[in-house]
């Protein structure tokens, strides 16, 4: 849409206030809202004012004065206001150099899409995200000085059968690592991922199927239609402001959290990616291996290179960790396979038709920011494709029980975070990152996340050390 009939359209529907969202480092939406009456076209020109030096990973004090200018293609009507509420996503400015913020992580992933033009590559890169998440009855969780715990609580896990915290013992309940399809009443919140595909549609996320996933205590799975890589990013900021909001309309709390759950899957957030150029599709060749072109291979072995570094951005808490475990058909190993789940990058085969043929990176988890996360696949990807990467031969067999031997991605956030630190270069081509932007990432995620944690004893530790 353009300024003029978003103005026009808030007259004509009688809305009160417009709400401007942009994205943080890490990857949440912030937001402030205006009266309807502060909306004209100059808002849309010379934006407005916010203190950036209050947002995480923006400006220090001395610098603190940004602008925010509304983006008009993002325009929705937010289904969760009490009165009638227009929604614009928003670029970060800065006012002094009278240009965009550079670590804005939406203008990050604007310059990867054009790098990707520049390159002759391809003009366009689609992202098919599937991001999981759980929905409780309640989570309850502390960290003070002297004592430490965490309590979720969920109606359909066998690990509430009693009718403590309102929870009824209705004796359907899903065992760990069954939650793969069932049916109601099992499945006790169909209803609840079916308003959240009906809200979703709403604001233009096109939805292919939703389903239980296969942990207990209500994991789920909504899966939406590829699309490009700025446009997918917004969409999923949404589908996240979705999933939460309609779960507190239920009475319900909604967690992306990659593992929450001890013994049980974890949620990830496999992201399937493909190359087009002028309409035609550019991973596609009947004669290469499962149907992949000598592009699509070149891609793949860019990932792999520099796919230990790559989950510093796409696996990017200290519980990412806990979920990315080797032997526990995790895809933890950085190789490909036709099909295997247990490969860091899968080549699914359920169609083989040219428009279908894409790749799979499994690692990923929905903590990440997703303009971040997808503007470092692609880059990695196309420093595959320029300095033709051989990703070596496809893994085949039992990945899971036999994959001995085969490099991993790291185990902690700490060892993804050194990796970052000595291969961040196939990140700065053209600036779509840069080496300020690398070293801010590190820097936040080891002080404000890794050292937080480490620093702090848990339950598990005086279970194990107590006694000593």
């Amino acid at each position: 849409m353009e300024p003029k009939e978003i103005i026009e359209k808030c007259k004509k529907e009688g809305v009160a206030m417009v709400d401007l969202k942009f994205c943080d480092m890490p990857g949440s939406w912030q937001h402030f809202t205006l009266p309807v009456s502060q909306l004209d076209a100059s808002l849309f020109d010379k934006g407005t004012g916010f203190d950036g030096s209050s947002i995480r990973g923006f400006k220090p004090i001395e610098e603190s004065d940004m602008i925010l200018k509304p983006d008009p293609e993002t325009f929705f009507m937010d289904p969760f206001s009490s009165m009638k509420v227009a929604s614009l996503v928003c670029d970060v400015y800065d006012p002094v150099a009278g240009k965009r913020f550079e670590e804005d992580p939406r203008h990050i992933a604007q310059k990867a899409e054009k790098y990707l033009q520049d390159s002759g590559i391809a003009d366009k890169a689609y992202f098919g995200p599937e991001a999981e998440f759980f929905i409780f009855n309640k989570a309850r969780f502390s960290q003070e000085q002297n004592s430490a715990f965490h309590e979720l609580t969920s109606c359909e896990a066998n690990w509430n059968m009693s009718d403590e915290e309102g929870i009824p013992s209705d004796g359907y309940k899903i065992r760990a690592k069954e939650g793969y399809f069932p049916v109601p009443p099992l499945d006790q919140h169909s209803d609840i991922r079916k308003e959240m595909v009906a809200e979703m549609e709403k604001l233009g996320i096109i939805v292919e199927k939703e389903h239980h996933e296969v942990a207990t205590g209500g994991q789920a799975e909504i899966d939406i239609k590829y699309e490009t890589l700025v446009k997918q990013a917004d969409k999923l900021m949404a589908f996240k402001y979705v999933v939460k909001n309609v779960a507190l309309r239920h009475g319900k709390t909604a967690t992306f959290m990659p593992k929450p759950l001890l013994g049980d899957n974890g949620s990830g957030m496999h992201t399937h990616i493909s190359l087009w150029k002028g309409g035609t599709p550019l991973f596609f060749d009947a004669k290469g291996y499962a149907g992949l072109s000598q592009s699509a291979l070149w891609f793949i072995g860019g990932m792999l290179k520099h796919g230990s570094a790559l989950v510093a951005l796409t696996s990017p808490t200290v519980n990412s960790y806990k979920r990315l475990v080797p032997g526990y058909e995790a895809p933890v190993n950085l190789v490909y396979s036709a099909r295997n789940r247990s490969a860091a990058i899968r080549i699914p085969m359920y169609d083989n038709s040219p428009a279908s043929k894409r790749i799979e990176f499994r690692p990923p988890d929905p903590a990440c920011n997703p303009y971040l996360a997808f503007a470092a696949m692609l880059l990695a990807g196309i420093d595959g494709i320029k300095k033709q990467i051989d990703p070596g031969k496809p893994a085949e067999g039992n990945i899971f029980k036999d994959g001995n031997g085969l490099p991993t991605v790291p185990d902690s956030l700490k060892g993804a975070l050194d990796a970052l630190e000595a291969d961040h270069e196939f990140l700065l081509d053209d600036g779509v990152f840069s080496r300020t932007w690398v070293d801010s990432w590190i820097n936040y995620k080891t002080t404000a996340e890794y050292d937080y944690i480490r620093m702090r004893p848990t339950p598990s530790e005086f279970i194990l050390y107590y006694d000593i």
